[in-house]
């Protein structure tokens, strides 16, 4: 199976508190912004729907509201939340990392273990959703605060271009993205990155 991660460069303070919020303006602003993607979703998502599942614009509302939520249906909330953290933020480009299979997330954490860069992995962006939101296998999500960001970029500063030669091309090539990212969010102070596993 492959994955695909989609990341964002938000405040995650932000964007968590629209949870529970009641925030009908930003739920209206988030609904009109994305409205054609949720169609889209829908028709994707539509034998769940036929099922049960709530639509993505009441998966929203239900995230901006703090509830009532399905369990069986979580996977609606996660991609709610990720229009939520869109909304508020910027999308980070990760070529290395869609597709791709499970595994791959460990490959490149070792990696950034062997290069000395410890605040931050790439597999801590896949797992559950802040809560209240009902925990969902898929989309899995993850934060790196800024503060993390920051300290992760002073290491990925650090590293040397033998250090960086040692790797696979294609794991260097990830650990280089990666840096972009973090480089971004040094850049836009306050922002940290949000991840969804997908």
């Amino acid at each position: 199976m492959s994955l695909s991660l989609s990341l964002f460069l938000v405040d995650p303070e932000v964007a968590r508190a629209v949870v529970g919020s009641g925030d009908v303006r930003v739920r209206r602003a988030i609904g009109g912004r994305f409205k054609q993607e949720m169609s889209r979703d829908d028709d994707y998502f539509a034998h769940e729907i036929e099922n049960g599942a709530p639509t993505r614009y009441e998966a929203l509302t239900a995230v901006v509201e703090g509830g009532p939520f399905e369990e069986r249906h979580a996977f609606q909330y996660g991609y709610a939340y990720r229009m939520i953290c869109a909304f508020h933020g910027r999308r980070l480009w990760g070529n290395s990392f869609s597709p791709f299979r499970f595994a791959w997330l460990g490959h490149v954490d070792e990696a950034l273990k062997f290069l000395g860069i410890e605040a931050v992995t790439v597999s801590e962006l896949g797992y559950r959703l802040p809560e209240p939101l009902p925990s969902a296998d898929l989309p899995g999500h993850g934060v790196w605060s800024p503060d993390a960001c920051a300290v992760a970029l002073a290491q990925y500063e650090a590293v040397g271009e033998e250090q960086l030669a040692a790797l696979d091309g294609d794991v260097r090539e990830a650990v280089e993205e990666l840096g972009t990212w973090l480089q971004e969010a040094r850049t836009h102070p306050g922002r940290g990155i949000v991840g969804f596993l997908s």
